[in-house]
């Protein structure tokens, strides 16, 4: 006699049913959209003019090594991205960061053709001497080597001029200082002072003290058609980014103006700042025409490889680029920056 099979019998009870295979999530979740807009921010602030606010303002200047770390960053998604399918659409995104943050900063590490003749050779010194705490006599043997026409000496006040004075004037130099409307008559920091040479003849000097740093511009003698401006703006402290921008903003009128004119000193700024890319549309970067764009010149405190630049000496035309040299000046947290140009005849 056949038996039924009991009707509460099943075989495959308490087994889990057969299925496709569950695929892995590809969606970036919150938190990988979170980083990419974060390291997004971080590394192209300019983009967004972000960076002309505190803190974007001041982390911009080291965007090289921020790059650095986004490439890292970006081989690590990668490299996790084969285990975490989600991890594949930041790592992309964040590749397209780096690859415009390359293309902003990389061509100043890319020397142009040297000019081709015309013009006579002119050399130009900007150093900031740290309210005048540089060593003098290290900075007069730096002007007896390199020989400068003309100097922008950033904060260099009457009591630096009178010890640098003596050391600099029998290689035939004279000095023209200003003082900002904050100088109280001791400290350097509000000085700014025109090293020019004999050569030059009667040149003059005109002062501008709407800024709290004096902008001190140098026309005629030997200088023929061409203006020579020595500049310090303030720095992007958290208090003062809204007077920084201003002070940046002065620029324009050097970059824009027919006369051929040769900018230089402390701008507290790089070209990652669109304030200053902005304020010098028509002007040209000596260190970037000549692949040294992102030599630091501060601060001298860390390596010599690390920092912002933030010394510059900026032409217009037809004032040729030929040669920038960064150098170091005992007891200042800046390095002095020498440009050889060919400025009209």
């Amino acid at each position: 006699m056949s038996s039924l099979p009991d009707p509460g019998f099943h075989p495959t009870a308490g087994l889990s049913p057969a299925g496709p295979p569950r695929r892995r999530r590809m969606r970036p979740g919150a938190v990988e959209v979170g980083l990419v807009i974060g390291v997004g921010l971080l590394a192209l602030p300019d983009l967004l003019r972000i960076d002309r606010f505190a803190p974007f303002a001041q982390l911009v200047s080291f965007r090289p090594y921020v790059l650095c770390g986004l490439a890292a960053l970006v081989l690590v998604l990668a490299g996790l991205s084969w285990r975490v399918r989600r991890l594949i659409l930041p790592a992309v995104a964040l590749l397209a960061v780096l690859i415009v943050g390359v293309a902003i900063t990389a061509p100043r590490a890319q020397a142009g053709l040297l000019p081709s003749g015309g013009g006579r050779p002119f050399t130009v010194l900007a150093a900031n001497t740290l309210d005048g705490s540089a060593d003098p006599t290290g900075l007069a043997e730096l002007i007896r080597t390199e020989r400068p026409d003309l100097g922008a000496l950033i904060e260099v006040g009457p009591w630096y001029r009178d010890r640098l004075a003596p050391l600099v004037e029998p290689l035939g130099y004279r000095m023209i200082t200003a003082t900002g409307t904050d100088s109280d008559g001791v400290t350097d920091v509000f000085g700014v002072t025109v090293l020019a040479a004999a050569h030059l003849g009667d040149v003059r000097a005109t002062v501008d003290r709407s800024t709290q740093f004096p902008i001190v511009e140098i026309e005629g003698g030997g200088l023929g058609a061409t203006r020579f401006v020595a500049f310090h703006a303030v720095a992007p402290r958290l208090s003062d980014v809204s007077e920084w921008r201003s002070d940046l903003g002065a620029l324009a009128r050097y970059c824009t103006d027919s006369t051929p004119t040769i900018v230089a000193g402390d701008f507290n700024a790089t070209l990652d700042h669109s304030a200053l890319r902005d304020a010098t549309a028509g002007c040209s970067d000596i260190a970037a025409q000549r692949g040294r764009g992102l030599q630091p010149t501060w601060p001298t405190w860390m390596p010599s490889w690390f920092g912002a630049q933030i010394d510059h000496v900026l032409v217009t035309d037809p004032i040729a680029a030929e040669d920038f040299v960064v150098h170091e000046l005992a007891g200042s947290d800046h390095r002095a920056v020498v440009a050889r140009v060919r400025v009209p005849n």
